[in-house]
Formats: structure tokens, sequence, C-alpha cells
């Protein structure tokens, strides 16, 4: 496979993703998006996932499953997907109660920065995401 092809198959399903959770924010929220709003994480859909599938996905279908690098592109993908829906999400979780009783006890500080993981609902769109665009790129020949 050729690295560009493989970037241009990840970038793609990046831009899908988060175009995706800029156009959902925009209908749920009726405001003005801000450059900042391109770069959130956390919502639907996971943008995380939808790379790592789709490099997982471009690597199996030109190159075979039997590829080494295929093997790493899934251990990878396993490490990202997981984090996205444990430790970030448990993290977000916390984040929000501890601002909740900042609130609450009047405390003066300012409020904790934190920044949400996934649910699996979210996950597995990005992974379908990630899967069409790779698929779309080999369908096309653009990988």
């Amino acid at each position: 496979m050729n690295i560009p092809e493989l970037l241009g198959s990840i970038l793609l399903a990046l831009a899908a993703a988060q175009g995706m959770k800029l156009l959902l924010f925009k209908l749920r929220h009726h405001q003005r998006l801000r450059l900042e709003d391109a770069v959130v994480t956390g919502g639907m859909p996971s943008a995380h996932s939808a790379t790592v599938t789709a490099l997982c996905f471009s690597i199996l279908w030109t190159d075979g499953w039997r590829d080494p690098t295929f093997a790493l592109a899934v251990v990878l993908a396993v490490i990202v997907i997981r984090d996205a829906l444990g430790v970030r999400r448990t993290a977000g979780e916390e984040g929000k109660t501890i601002n909740s009783i900042i609130r609450l006890a009047h405390v003066k500080t300012p409020p904790v920065h934190y920044s949400l993981g996934h649910t699996p609902t979210e996950v597995a769109v990005g992974i379908v995401i990630g899967a069409l665009v790779a698929l779309t790129m080999v369908a096309v020949g653009l990988i």
C-alpha cells in the first residue's frame, strides 16, 4: 500500500466523522459554530474510532489480514477504542462531578477542564464511518 493513499483514507474518515459531529452539534444547539468546535472531543460520532478503523480496513483490503502491518493496526485500534469507551469516558464523568461539587460548595476556583469519552453507540457509528470510507476508497480505486 502507498502511504499517501493510506493517509488519505485516514484523513477522509477523520473529516467525515468530525464533519458529522459539527453538523449534529449545530442542529442540536442551534448556534453558530466556532473554530474550536472543529476539534471538540467526545460526542457523536467517535472520530478516533473512525480513523483507526479506516486504517485497519485500508490495510486489510489492500494488503490482507496476514500482513504484519494489519496486526499492528488492529492492536492500535483496540487500544484507541478501549480508551475512548473506558478511560476517557470515566475521566469525563469524574470531571463533570467535580465541577458540580465546586459549584454546589461555592468554592472560589475555576471549573475543571474535562473531555468526555464516547458511548458505545458513538464508537459504533465511528467504526461504521471508518469502514465505509476505506471500502469506498478501495472500491473507486483510490487505494
